[in-house]
């Protein structure tokens, strides 16, 4: 039985003090959306950077963020950067109720056996209820949830400056990028490529 996972973010949540709210729950600064937290409000055990196969696009329109959201297909080429937070099974069931808009809590545990056998599991038709197993870290599943579309099968979007800024910051607490290659990735990713150069991100991030 899989107790812990790697729960690997390439949106917001690369960011520990925005994963924070998904455990311990609490309305983010600036957000209209107070999140109800986990069972186990623990933070994670650890937190590594990660590159995953696939690629980021941004699509659909954010009502917390404004602009695109992050999605990750697994099947497209390219490579993805990301962070993985070591949380219990339990746990990675409670950030997805979240992100699908459903409340976390007894009875809602995911089935994890399809995605660690098949490296994929459709849960429903909504933009974060795809579960993807990306690999393994130190033994552990790379879980994470995206889409059930591909990156060419919807309108990209591009990120508001908020946006942008919160995943930049949380590659960079990883400390296995630098500022430059955070921001020519972002700026290289379908829905941000054309509208954020390099510069502007650079600017954005700051010193």
């Amino acid at each position: 039985m899989t107790t812990r996972v790697w729960y690997t973010s390439y949106g917001s949540n690369m960011h520990t003090d925005r994963l924070a709210y998904y455990l311990v729950g609490g309305c983010p600064p600036g957000a209209a959306r107070t999140y109800p937290g986990a069972r186990d409000p623990r933070l994670p055990a650890a937190s590594r950077p990660v590159e995953l196969r696939g690629a980021l696009y941004f699509a659909t329109e954010s009502p917390v963020w404004t602009g695109g959201r992050a999605f990750y297909d697994p099947d497209a080429e390219g490579r993805v950067l990301a962070r993985a937070h070591l949380v219990t099974a339990e746990q990675f069931s409670d950030i997805a109720a979240q992100e699908m808009y459903r409340e976390p809590g007894p009875g809602t545990d995911l089935d994890l056996t399809e995605v660690l056998r098949e490296g994929r599991s459709v849960l429903g038709k909504g933009r974060y209820e795809t579960l993807v197993c990306a690999g393994r870290l130190d033994g552990r599943p790379l879980l994470t949830f995206t889409a059930p579309w591909g990156m060419h099968d919807i309108a990209w979007n591009a990120p508001s400056a908020d946006y942008v800024r919160h995943l930049a910051a949380g590659l960079l607490a990883t400390g296995a990028w630098d500022a430059p290659t955070v921001a020519a990735y972002v700026s290289s990713c379908p829905g941000a490529s054309g509208h954020w150069t390099v510069r502007r991100i650079l600017d954005l991030i700051g010193p």
